[in-house]
């Protein structure tokens, strides 16, 4: 449930296939007839740009240049920047705001309007419990500091309890409670989104929505809760006791399952902002995705995309996808492949502490994921080695796969079966030393209820295995 990015992108009409993203390394002269801070602040969420940003976007044949950062302001935990931008027509311009979270990496173009909701916009959703603001108050404790358990662009959630004197209708127990920051990020948009697909889609991998509330201005949803937050902070919280490799497995494989599920609904639901913040973890290590805010319809008919504004994480969200606009599904192929990668190396997918390269997971790491001898160099140093070689491969292999060009990434489906696969096999869980290979022959794999009756994946070889022969998306 983190911050998410979302950029303004003019698609089929403006957008050519290829974007231009130019990023000044120093600071750039004022310029003499540079405009003054105007217009709204508008919320964004995710890619950073430091001071002296330049980002161009070819737009069919003329370009639109953010040309510098007209001025910039620190506070409330925001920076606030104003740019240049030059208006569709030659002989205007008009000046845009940027707000970026400094402690997130997320941005958006454009101003955010926050639209009205009566009660007539929600869908019929016989299952979920219409709260009321008191209901929630009483819940929450009327929203104590103490039961604080989270906080993003949308705004803050908290830890409530539901017992028999206080809604005696439903079963009593532990819930999570989102409000919405009216002026948050994701707005009345993206709640309703998330109220939508949540209240529709039901699956053992996807978090569970109990209700709602729409009183006045406030938006909130109430949810199971998860008692051990997110892989996220598993991974990377500092003191955070390391997730075992066996532990690892099983959280790709639950959201796997997810995202195969949203994938292969009657009708396609793409994610669109598949990260390690989004999969929460229950007492047991069961993995849940949360935070539909952006999730899309997919592609009907003939089309083969859906064309839509760019919104998603920095170092999560698919190269094409942010170059057009088009998205379909193999765009949370390329996102899950992210956090493959982040499950093997214990680094963040954009980690602005490290120097060059290592700065970006996918580019550090896909050297060595295609090489049975150098994979161990990505292993994450606390599992201290106690991991399969084979296995840590195999699973290098299906991220390889994923973040590879879209026309040769796998669907969820195969995804899936390869991890199974791995699971299954009864020598997936030995630890070995990664520069020790084991020789012994696998066991015969089950096959996956959401994929046909195919060979076993090979994967002595990224280019020979048949996930790589996947349909394009």
């Amino acid at each position: 449930m983190g911050n998410c990015l979302e950029g303004r992108s003019k698609v089929d009409k403006f957008l050519s296939s290829q974007t231009t993203n130019s990023v000044a390394n120093q600071i750039p002269n004022r310029s003499a007839h540079a405009s003054s801070l105007s217009g709204p602040t508008v919320p964004s969420n995710d890619e950073k740009f430091t001071s002296g940003s330049a980002l161009t976007l070819k737009l069919s044949k003329r370009h639109i240049v953010i040309t510098k950062f007209e001025s910039l302001c620190i506070c409330c935990n925001h920076i606030v920047v104003a740019t240049q931008v030059p208006h569709r027509n030659a002989h205007a311009s008009t000046l845009s705001s940027l707000t970026i979270p400094s402690n997130n990496e997320s941005f958006t173009f454009g101003n955010v309007l926050t639209p009205k909701l009566s009660e007539g916009e929600i869908l019929s959703l016989p299952n979920l419990k219409a709260f009321t603001m008191t209901e929630l108050k009483n819940i929450t404790r009327n929203f104590c500091p103490d039961n604080l358990i989270g906080e993003g662009g949308f705004g803050y959630v908290y830890k409530g309890r539901i017992d028999e004197h206080t809604l005696i209708a439903l079963r009593p127990g532990v819930v999570a409670v989102k409000k919405l920051k009216p002026e948050g990020f994701q707005g009345h948009k993206e709640w309703l989104s998330e109220l939508n697909y949540l209240g529709q889609l039901h699956h053992p991998n996807l978090v569970k929505l109990i209700g709602y509330c729409l009183e006045g201005e406030n938006r909130l949803l109430v949810y199971e809760y998860m008692s051990k937050g997110s892989l996220e902070k598993h991974l990377f919280k500092k003191g955070a006791r390391p997730l075992s490799w066996a532990i690892r497995i099983r959280v790709a494989i639950d959201a796997a399952r997810g995202l195969s599920f949203l994938h292969n609904s009657e009708q396609q639901v793409i994610y669109r902002d598949f990260k390690a913040s989004n999969i929460l973890l229950d007492s047991e290590f069961n993995a849940k995705l949360s935070d539909f805010g952006y999730a899309k319809e997919g592609p009907t008919g003939d089309n083969t995309h859906v064309s839509t504004r760019v919104m998603g994480t920095k170092g999560y969200a698919a190269p094409e996808y942010i170059a057009t606009g088009r998205l379909t599904a193999k765009c949370d192929v390329y996102s899950f492949g992210v956090v493959l990668l982040e499950l093997l190396s214990g680094r963040r997918a954009v980690d602005k502490t490290k120097v060059g390269v290592e700065q970006n997971l996918v580019d550090w790491a896909k050297p060595y994921l295609g090489d049975r001898r150098k994979v161990f160099r990505i292993m994450d140093t606390k599992l201290e080695g106690q991991y399969p070689q084979k296995g840590a491969f195999m699973v290098a292999i299906l991220a390889l796969q994923c973040i590879s060009e879209v026309k040769l990434r796998p669907d969820m489906s195969a995804v899936l079966h390869g991890l199974e696969q791995h699971q299954a096999d009864k020598h997936g869980s030995s630890p070995s030393h990664p520069e020790q290979p084991r020789g012994s022959s696998p066991s015969p794999r089950p096959q996956s209820p959401l994929t046909p009756n195919t060979a076993a994946v090979n994967i002595s070889s990224p280019l020979k295995s048949p996930l790589l022969k996947s349909s394009p998306g």
